[in-house]
């Protein structure tokens, strides 16, 4: 594969993930697989606004819709992002503990990442 290639798949990555709530879905579903209504309400937002990010993350290629009856669950496209996004997010606090947010506004993923990489 050229250069130029693997270039263009980590730009789409970083596309997925300039967003702060399609990062925080990706995060999500790096814990369970999950209905987009189920998401919205996780994440404290609307169904439009899930449902529009999660078709931009499946443009991305990662995550797939799974069909279930008359819904739709999400998942990871590759259960090795979930690991990825770890190691991501794991260096990035190593790297900058200062952009880190407070205490108060992490969320259990997050405080246990931050304690690995702390």
């Amino acid at each position: 594969m050229e250069t130029i290639a693997y270039g263009q798949v980590l730009a789409r990555f970083g596309h997925a993930l300039s967003d702060p709530t399609r990062a925080r879905l990706l995060l999500a579903l790096r814990e369970a697989s999950a209905h987009p209504a189920d998401l919205a309400d996780l994440l404290g937002v609307s169904r439009q606004t899930v449902s529009n990010h999660l078709a931009c993350l499946r443009g991305c290629g990662l995550v797939v819709a799974v069909p279930q009856g008359r819904r739709t669950r999400y998942e990871l496209a590759d259960q090795r992002l979930g690991h990825a996004l770890g190691d991501l997010l794991s260096l990035v606090l190593t790297v900058d503990p200062a952009c880190a947010p407070g205490e108060a506004d992490l969320d259990v993923d997050t405080r246990e990442v931050r304690e690995v990489a702390g």
